[in-house]
């Protein structure tokens, strides 16, 4: 499929994604790519535009990223945001200065709506500011489009060349208006299309796929969730039964995902579906361990372990299919991001199986590009609604140590958890919800008699991007009636807390 692209230059920006994402709900098709790319790899993708992301470095620093000044004699538009535009001002011979504090937060900014890049926009906005270097001389060319009370030079543009720039961050929600600007800059100054949409990527990749494999064999590694779920069907679509999926199970889904999932691929797509029993081969492995990034490593590697060996039965295949989807290949390809915990992925698996070439057909997209895949290609709301849920699964959501009584403990709780907020019609409102179970006992009284059982904490967020999210303000009388039936109908727990920590400072997860 031929695509319009919008190239986006990755500086060490902490919202690269975030940029990505706004482009791509304007239906327009774009790729984060490391700022070392070669003006000659540039000219081969033939972007549309181009934009800089921002990035914590000063532009006067000895290692401090640049690129290639031919990127601005290519005749493409070219956006700067934040480091972007002091990178933009520093090369194209403007001055940049370093402010005497650091200046965050929400700002407003007076923008001259003039400028094609704020065309339909209030002149009086809120955006998010968040830089210590500022540019204190345009460049040759360039004029100023918008001001605030302490960043002279908040915007810049030379309508002559293309090229526009803000010191603020448009791709973030703080912003008002920011979608309008990144609009504005990838329809109207652009002239792209907006034609990228998932109907007609779901027909040409099941097209693709069919052509590429033909009659030959496929493998893929069924966890159970949106990704690996998606790309398996849009596999079956295209080769039915030359695809096989080997679902292990490894005891750590929640309650009913394993039946759902056997329920789903052996009735309505036609494949060659194995699941594998491996509950106490894992709890096994588990025992005794309380570290979060053990499990993380002991479940990536015994995952590993048992593909390989239903693998080996199954002989040589020629592709392997993994869900890769496009945060992973971000996060994995440019090497920007600080590493908050490890990921349990099956990436390790072509050093253990026998095949030829890794397939795998959602690599360019987000994780809501997915899920309308997903819809198009018929699979059910439950699967392709599916909250995130980690590789470990509920090892994670058990503080300390594992065994069959606390997953079965924390199933049943987080089943009733989840199955109130139906009940309550809030599924749409809150972004990621679960049950944890701590290692924490409390005394209480049940039936004029003393316990001394479990805490259950409940975690809800609301996010767009999942970078930041607010804890859920779900109403009193639903977590009074979630409390109720947690402890009335799950043994040894005696005690629910609910967790009102938005993320920064925590993270979603509790491990």
């Amino acid at each position: 499929m031929e695509k319009e692209l919008i190239l986006i230059i990755d500086f060490g920006g902490q919202y690269n994604q975030l940029i990505a994402r706004r482009v791509r709900e304007k239906n327009v098709y774009c790729e984060v790519v490391p700022n070392t790319i070669s003006i000659e790899k540039i000219k081969e993708k033939n972007p549309k535009g181009i934009i800089f992301t921002g990035g914590p470095a000063s532009i006067y620093q000895e290692d401090a990223p640049k690129c290639a000044k031919e990127v601005f004699e290519l005749g493409i538009p070219v956006l700067g945001i934040c480091y972007g535009m002091q990178l933009m001002a520093y090369t194209l011979g403007g001055e940049v200065k370093r402010a005497d504090k650091r200046e965050y937060g929400e700002m407003e900014v007076e923008l001259n709506t003039t400028s094609s890049l704020f065309k339909n926009i209030s002149e009086n906005n809120i955006c998010l500011m968040s830089h210590t270097d500022y540019v204190d001389v345009l460049p040759q060319g360039f004029e100023k489009i918008a001001s605030s009370q302490t960043c002279k030079i908040a915007a810049m543009q030379n309508v002559d060349k293309n090229f526009y720039a803000v010191q603020f961050h448009p791709e973030v929600n703080h912003t008002v208006d920011g979608e309008k600007i990144i609009e504005n800059f990838v329809i109207d100054i652009c002239k792209c299309s907006g034609s990228w949409k998932m109907d007609l990527f779901t027909k040409t990749t099941i097209e693709a796929l069919k052509e590429k494999i033909q009659d030959k064999k496929a493998l893929c590694a069924l966890s159970g969730g949106v990704d690996s779920s998606v790309a398996a069907v849009l596999l079956s679509k295209a080769i039915g039964k030359n695809l096989t999926c080997i679902f292990v199970d490894h005891g750590l889904l929640r309650k009913n995902e394993v039946e759902e999932v056997e329920e789903i691929f052996t009735t309505k797509f036609d494949v060659n579906f194995i699941k594998v029993d491996a509950k106490e081969r894992f709890l096994n492995k588990l025992k005794g361990v309380t570290s979060p990034e053990t499990k993380r490593k002991i479940i990536g590697e015994e995952f590993i372990r048992v593909f390989e060996e239903e693998a080996k039965k199954i002989g040589a295949v020629d592709y392997l299919v993994q869900g890769t989807i496009y945060p992973d290949v971000i996060e994995s390809g440019l090497g920007k991001s600080s590493v908050i915990k490890s990921h349990h992925n099956v990436g390790g698996l072509p050093d253990y199986v026998d095949f030829k070439e890794i397939v795998e057909p959602l690599r360019d997209l987000f994780k809501d590009e997915v899920r309308k895949v997903g819809k198009e290609l018929g699979l059910p709301d439950y699967i392709v609604n599916r909250q995130p849920f980690p590789g470990p699964g509920l090892a994670i959501r058990i503080i300390g140590d594992i065994n069959e009584e606390k997953l079965e403990i924390l199933k049943d709780a987080d089943y009733i958890f989840r199955e109130e907020i139906k009940n309550h019609n809030m599924e749409k409102e809150l972004n990621q919800y679960f049950a944890v179970l701590t290692d924490t006992r409390s005394v209480g009284v049940m039936g004029d008699e003393r316990t001394y059982d479990y805490l259950i904490a409940l975690r809800a967020v609301v996010t767009d991007d999942f970078m930041t999210a607010k804890f859920a303000k779900i109403p009193y009388d639903v977590l009074e009636v979630i409390s109720k039936r947690i402890v009335n109908e799950v043994e040894h727990v005696n005690r629910i807390v609910y967790d009102i920590t938005s993320k920064p400072p925590a993270t979603i997860e509790w491990e």
